[in-house]
């Protein structure tokens, strides 16, 4: 079985680019990061059970679907393939999560994999436990090098509708937001609205964060590990379950295409049964399993 995440002829294309602390500090990842986690707070003074509902419908589209299954799994690692179709809409629900178009996204974590706990990682603890869990947004220079990054992604550069999408990715999880206070408005009132979009949007969005960088702190630290890579990573049983089945991540790290990261029965992965519905139904394809 291949081991490599990257698609046929990417990586000789790209230049030299490696993660590193800038004296500049990203006073727009900091407001906006600030603005959700406020609004994460606010969230726990709204509320309602129907906020609840639209809170976990919201999180298994953007965080399962969005940032698991097609971010990370099929446009990061192509381990399957769907329709055209299927492919863009959950790309468009990853955008939800609000952690960066499918092409920075992807890009960067494919360069995670190249310099895996190496200098130029993007973000390994072996640069401290802070910077791989957030400081590397606030503190590293890659955001500024958005066109040389796009160069591990050429797959998608190449694609018109990721390029736009590369642009307007805040555009899905604006709409929304506007949906559910619309929503909410003509159901139960202006109360209810503003409930439904802090529970579906903010406070999701601010979990959602934190979710996603402990795979890239937590489980670069502490767990077990199956298979000696060249790296620190482990499969960290709390991170899996949070994040639906990436928290095992020595083993995805030791065979990153495989579309199944739980590699034995009680190593749940619901991201992978998501997938594995997706092939019940004839729309997920070429799925690349690793068995024990």
């Amino acid at each position: 079985m291949a081991s490599v995440a990257y698609p046929p002829k990417a990586v000789p294309e790209i230049a030299d680019l490696v993660q590193a602390k800038s004296d500049e500090f990203n006073w727009v990842f900091f407001v906006v990061i600030a603005a959700f986690h406020l609004g994460a707070v606010a969230a726990l003074f709204t509320f309602r059970w129907s906020s609840v509902v639209v809170f976990v419908v919201m999180w298994l589209l953007a965080q399962n679907v969005g940032i698991g299954i097609s971010y990370h799994r099929q446009l990061t690692h192509r381990g399957f393939t769907t329709p055209r179709w299927l492919e863009y809409a959950m790309a468009v629900c990853g955008t939800m999560a609000l952690q960066g178009s499918p092409n920075y996204w992807v890009a960067v974590h494919r360069m995670h994999h190249q310099y895996t706990d190496k200098p130029g990682d993007p973000h390994s603890p072996r640069d401290g436990k802070w910077w791989s869990h957030m400081g590397w947004i606030l503190h590293g220079s890659l955001h500024s090098e958005t066109t040389t990054l796009s160069r591990y992604a050429p797959d998608l550069q190449r694609d018109e509708f990721y390029r736009w999408l590369a642009v307007w990715h805040w555009l899905p999880v604006t709409l929304t937001g506007v949906a559910l206070l619309g929503g909410g408005m003509v159901l139960g009132g202006w109360r209810l609205g503003v409930s439904w979009v802090l529970w579906g949007v903010f406070l999701r969005v601010a979990i959602g964060f934190h979710v996603t960088w402990l795979v890239n702190s937590v489980t670069h630290m502490w767990g077990t590990r199956r298979f000696k890579t060249r790296d620190d990573s482990t499969n960290n049983w709390w991170v899996a379950l949070l994040t639906g089945g990436e928290g095992w991540h020595n083993n995805h790290h030791a065979h990153p295409v495989s579309a199944r990261h739980g590699m034995t029965w009680w190593e749940v992965d619901f991201n992978y049964w998501g997938i594995r519905v997706l092939a019940l139904f004839g729309l997920a394809k070429n799925v690349k399993v690793m068995r024990l």
